[in-house]
Parts: C-alpha cells; sequence; structure tokens
C-alpha cells in the first residue's frame, strides 16, 4: 500500500526511547526510494496520457503526487529526527561515541557528526579571549567546585590542574574538581557518589 514502508520508518524511531539511536534502517529507506520511483514513473506515463485527453487519469495523478510527497517528507523527518538525536550524543558523550553507539550510525551520518564535532571545536576555541571556552562542561549548574567521585572502571592515571596525578582505580573514591569529571562521568568510568 502507499506511504507504508515510509510511516514505518517514523514509527521506528518513535519506538526508539529518548536519547536512543535506533540502528540506521537502509533498506527501509531503499524501498521508500524505489517506491517514490515507481510512483513517479507512472505518473510520467499517465500525465503523458493525460494530455492527449484521457481526463479521468487527473484523480489518480494527484493522489500519487500526494504520495509521493509524503514519501518525501517521511524520509526527511526520518534523517532529520537521526541527526538531531547524533548532535545530542555530541553533547552527551563528548567528542568519541562508544562503538555501540556508532554501530548503528550510517557512513554518512558518521562524517556528519566528526564535521560537526569539528565544528564545534572551532566555535569553543574561538570563545572566551585565547584560551577558548568548553562549552560542555558544567551542562548542569555546579552546586560545589569539588564533588565525591566513585570510580566504575580501571583507567589508569589522571592529572588534574595542580599537577596531581590520581590513579583512578576500580571502587576508589577521590574527591576531584567537577569540571574535570563531568567528562568521565559522561563517560560512565566515574559516578557522582551524592552523600
Amino acid at each position: 500500500m502507499f506511504c507504508e514502508k515510509a510511516t514505518e520508518l517514523i514509527r521506528e524511531l518513535h519506538r526508539a526511547s529518548d536519547g536512543q539511536l535506533p540502528s540506521f534502517n537502509e533498506d527501509g529507506i531503499r524501498q521508500v526510494l524505489e517506491e517514490m520511483k515507481a510512483l513517479y514513473e507512472h505518473n510520467q506515463t499517465d500525465v503523458n496520457e493525460a494530455k492527449s485527453g484521457h481526463s479521468e487519469l487527473i484523480p489518480t495523478i494527484k493522489f500519487r503526487h500526494c504520495s509521493l510527497l509524503r514519501n518525501r517528507r517521511c524520509i526527511v523527518a526520518y534523517l532529520y529526527d537521526r541527526l538531531l538525536r547524533i548532535r545530542a550524543l555530541r553533547w552527551e558523550y563528548g567528542s568519541v561515541l562508544p562503538n555501540a553507539v556508532r554501530f548503528h550510525m550510517s557512513t554518512d551520518e558518521v562524517v556528519w557528526f566528526n564535521q560537526y564535532k569539528k565544528s564545534l571545536a572551532t566555535y569553543m576555541r574561538s570563545l572566551g579571549g585565547g584560551d577558548g571556552l568548553d562549552l560542555t562542561q558544567d551542562i548542569q549548574p555546579p552546586k560545589s567546585l569539588y564533588i565525591e567521585v566513585r570510580c566504575l572502571k580501571d583507567y589508569g592515571e589522571f592529572e588534574i590542574d595542580d599537577g596531581t596525578t590520581i590513579l583512578l582505580k576500580k571502587n576508589s573514591q577521590h574527591f576531584l574538581p567537577r569540571w574535570k569529571c563531568e567528562q568521565l562521568i559522561r563517560q560512565g568510568i566515574l559516578e557522582h557518589v551524592l552523600s
């Protein structure tokens, strides 16, 4: 039936919870594009017949044209929603995405992510005078400058601004500057210990 594959793409995104990126449905996109090509070719032949006096074909031509427009809208909505989710993942995970997330992306989406990452880094370097400004830090307003964290994985040595090196071993707890820990918390290496 008309537009069923396209609406299934939208339903697939709707079923995925917020923040989750489902696998790129290349087969679904291809099937919708093939349906659009077939609709366009049928319309072309019917338009040529309608020009020669078969005016009873005009409602069918209009219906197919509306189906083409709906399929196009659904594909654009599918791709745009995925880009919004990928952009949000950049803010959540930082400049390096976990392999589990990258696995669900198409090659074009990976290229887009890398370009977005570079554009964001260039913009952040241009802010705050010569030093730049990291906009990914302090996504939540801090209540204190230092927080207590527990290490969830063996990470190795971690250096803070005063030159102190801390060994982050699994299940060890530390009192560290919030802005140095936020990225590691988002990556799942550290967890904030709430007192």
